[in-house]
């Protein structure tokens, strides 16, 4: 059986955004987790936390994770603070209830992990709604394509950049993938 350790990623890539970042409420992280995954599905054809991201409004949104923040299940709950919603307009820092767990991350994801927390540590979330609409990336081709509320397609970060993977092999490795988990799980 093949197990994959995509929760755990993602409760733990919260806990470290949190730890290391100012000013991180959910606008913020929502955005943070964007980049950690759209940068490693760049470099490698697969995202980090497996999440599926859309283009809202105000950027990019990982749908499901925006809807447990409204009611939690226990294994969220246990890791990190979610203050109620006060109001729109005011601002309520997320904190963690755990320590970072590193056992499930690659080196390659430890590295991005870190590298986007280091760029945006002192970001307040209204500079990054910024930045993730900056034209010709994923979030502005989806709204430019397919409207707002679309669902940003991942291969929508590759690009002509040294660390960017051609389509063609994201194609196959994605390939591969589906026929690994149909193997390894039946």
């Amino acid at each position: 059986m093949l197990i994959e350790h995509d929760r755990e990623k993602l409760l733990n890539s919260i806990i470290y955004f949190l730890s290391n970042t100012k000013f991180c409420g959910k606008t913020k992280l929502f955005k943070l987790l964007y980049y950690l995954d759209f940068m490693h599905f760049r470099e490698t054809g697969r995202s980090v936390t497996n999440l599926d991201y859309f283009a809202w409004n105000f950027g990019p949104v990982p749908k499901k994770l925006f809807e447990e923040m409204e009611n939690p299940p226990s294994d969220l709950k246990e890791s990190i603070i979610i203050p109620p919603k006060i109001s729109e307009k005011i601002f309520v820092e997320m904190k963690p209830k755990k320590r970072f767990y590193d056992k499930y991350f690659t080196k390659r994801e430890l590295r991005i992990l870190e590298k986007v927390a280091f760029i945006f540590r002192d970001a307040e979330a209204e500079h990054m709604v910024e930045a993730s609409h900056l034209p010709n990336h994923p979030w502005d081709k989806t709204i430019k394509m397919n409207g707002e509320y679309e669902k940003i397609d991942y291969t929508l970060a590759l690009d002509d950049s040294e660390d960017s993977l051609p389509l063609e092999e994201v194609i196959e490795r994605i390939k591969e993938k589906k026929e690994l988990k149909k193997v390894f799980n039946e």
